[in-house]
């Protein structure tokens, strides 16, 4: 069955959403992160998915007590990304917690540094994240434009035992609509041998169903949560059952 992944995205040390990746399309939660994350722990969640978006911005990340506490506090696989656009942070990341470091950006401005951390750290903690906005790839937190296609930057790095990616439609996301199905469903055909994590447009678990019926590996689901749209007895349900 498909995993579940709910995501905490922060600002500032507080839970937000954005819509469509606009910074000035934002709602705060008012909950602290870690105790958002122990009660994900305490239904039977497995992995938590965080993206610090000052990090983003600021091309380093910027929440790392936030990180620290969650990983002191729960025993989550906690993948992380934002800001971590040198072996510095990326060090920084992992030290404090994290067992999964999500490489956005860098792997368009520097490639070669990207294949060099998959070979240092194990595929297995590096995950290429892809957000798409109108076909090409994103970077900087959605701030930036590439010319490159999702297919092309993830072939990019296949052969270098890439194993993991998170594919975001930046238009998709925040908008509880529905993700992009064709596109998730094109690219884990493309590339059988990586699992390919939605992200992006979760409204229901109708959308989950349908994704896990297409042979999609795990999927991350944000604002649905937040929105009530999944209830925490929906997740349950579904994790008892992974």
């Amino acid at each position: 069955m498909i995993e579940l992944i709910p995501a905490i995205d922060i600002i500032d040390g507080k839970c937000v959403r954005l819509t469509r990746g606009d910074y000035n399309l934002q709602t705060t939660y008012g909950a602290n992160p870690t105790d958002i994350a122990r009660g994900y722990e305490a239904i039977g969640v497995r992995r938590l998915h965080v993206v610090d978006l000052d990090g983003a911005k600021a091309s380093a990340p910027c929440n790392l007590a936030v990180l620290e506490s969650i990983c002191a506090n729960t025993s989550l696989d906690v993948e992380w990304g934002g800001g971590i656009k040198s072996e510095e942070s990326l060090s920084a990341v992992l030290s404090a917690g994290a067992n999964r470091a999500i490489c956005g950006s860098v792997a368009v401005s520097n490639p070669e540094m990207m294949t060099e951390w998959i070979a240092k750290y194990g595929a297995e903690h590096i995950i290429l994240g892809v957000d798409i906005r109108d076909g090409k790839v994103a970077t900087h937190g959605w701030l930036r434009e590439s010319d490159l296609s999702a297919e092309e930057l993830i072939a990019r790095f296949g052969a270098d035992g890439l194993s993991q990616v998170i594919c975001t439609d930046i238009s998709k996301d925040g908008m509880l609509q529905g993700p992009t199905f064709e596109l998730y469903e094109m690219l884990q055909n493309r590339f059988p041998a990586i699992d390919i994590t939605v992200s992006g447009g979760i409204s229901s678990m109708d959308d989950i169903r349908r994704l896990n019926d297409m042979g999609l590996r795990s999927v991350i689901i944000g604002k649905a949560i937040y929105e009530g749209r999944i209830t925490t007895k929906e997740l349950e349900e579904w994790l008892r059952n992974e």
